[in-house]
């Protein structure tokens, strides 16, 4: 069975920032998908500490082949949805924590762009420009194009438990 964890911060007042893109396209799928056979699996820790609650639940390295990691990836284009499976963490404080928890790259990753659309962040090297955009929250144009992202997440999650991971690499990141 897989289990399937959306990245965030627990709390009100990162309940729709960029970085939340995670736990909110989770939710979502949650709501929204029929009877799956995957268990969802909320995290009550912040985001660069997500490694201790995956492990309380993924006990070891094969058991973590069948976990979906959904995160934002500042990235990709806003919109945007990637999916990979044993990759570094790509500099994601969250992603970091869950490899040195469970000791393995080899789980699968629904990546979610939250990049910024303004020419001025675009390359951004400045960390304080980088938290500002992670951490702010979404305008309503941008809500409307990450709801179209989290039906794709649903169907790509869908995919990978019904049809495995392959084919819904096939079909969605050639979208």
């Amino acid at each position: 069975m897989y289990i399937i964890v959306g990245l965030g911060n627990p709390g009100q007042e990162y309940a729709h920032t960029r970085h939340n893109t995670g736990r909110m396209t989770q939710q979502y799928i949650s709501e929204h998908v029929p009877k799956l056979s995957a268990k969802f699996v909320f995290l009550d820790t912040f985001m660069n500490k997500s490694g201790q609650g995956i492990a309380k639940v993924v006990k070891s390295k094969g058991a973590a082949k069948k976990l979906i990691v959904i995160h934002d990836d500042l990235d990709l284009p806003l919109g945007t949805l990637k999916i990979s499976y044993n990759r570094g963490s790509g500099g994601h404080k969250g992603l970091e924590s869950i490899i040195r928890a469970l000791k393995t790259k080899e789980f699968v990753r629904i990546r979610i762009g939250i990049g910024p659309t303004s020419p001025r962040l675009r390359g951004a090297s400045k960390k304080a420009d980088v938290e500002k955009h992670i951490l702010g929250k979404f305008k309503k144009s941008e809500m409307d194009i990450l709801k179209k992202v989290f039906k794709r997440a649903q169907g790509a999650v869908e995919t990978i438990v019904t049809h495995g991971l392959s084919n819904a690499m096939t079909e969605f990141n050639s979208l």
